[in-house]
């Protein structure tokens, strides 16, 4: 029954009522584009991290030390693909925004931290800028799927948290406060590629016909 209203619905409007020049977007659009966004963002994480080990790190015993004790460890998070496939589509869904809400501040942090520095050039400084406004712009993207998935009765409906991320995290938790700024890009790295997986393990076990 699920799959029969799923392939009915998929093309329903995301549109508002009266809404012109409006694209008809399925669930798998929505996907598709949340999924593509992180991977962007993701690849950025990559790219300054590597800049950043030229820049501050150049000893090799440096990197070693890093504490890499993250402020998202609070936040329990499904080890492997088997773990993520086995918990409930609403847990996942749940577990992916309270990671974006938690780097909205840190990042935007980091970026003015990186405009400081002499040794960090205009274009990375602006790469950490674009990386902080992408956890913001992936977060309503992921709204949107939640939203599309509780029209067509994917998750449940009455998940009013999922629609309201700051409710899923304390906004007071100011544990990256204490972090440095490697510490901070090493661990959104880490949780950007988390973020990744998840999203495509979503997709999948929602629309597996879909490039699964």
């Amino acid at each position: 029954a699920l799959c029969s209203r799923l392939s009915s619905m998929r093309a329903a409007s995301s549109c508002t009522n009266g809404q012109t020049g409006c694209h008809f977007l399925s669930l798998a659009n929505l996907f598709d584009r949340v999924i593509q966004h992180s991977a962007r963002m993701h690849g950025i994480s990559n790219d300054l991290h590597s800049e950043f080990e030229l820049y501050f790190l150049p000893s090799k015993n440096q990197i070693g030390r890093v504490s890499r004790n993250c402020h998202t460890s609070t936040i329990l998070t499904p080890n492997g693909k088997e773990n993520a496939q086995r918990i409930a589509r609403e847990e996942l869904t749940e577990v992916i925004l309270k990671l974006l809400v938690a780097w909205r501040e840190p990042l935007w942090h980091f970026h003015q931290n990186m405009a400081q520095h002499r040794e960090f050039n205009n274009f990375s400084s602006n790469k950490s800028l674009e990386m902080s406004e992408m956890v913001h712009e992936l977060r309503r993207g992921v709204q949107k799927v939640v939203e599309k998935m509780q029209m067509l009765g994917v998750i449940n409906s009455s998940l009013g948290n999922l629609g309201s991320p700051e409710a899923l995290l304390a906004s007071d938790r100011a544990e990256w406060r204490l972090m440095n700024d490697y510490d901070l890009l090493y661990c959104f790295r880490r949780d950007s590629n988390k973020i990744q997986n998840y999203l495509k393990i979503l997709k999948c076990r929602i629309i597996p016909e879909h490039g699964c």
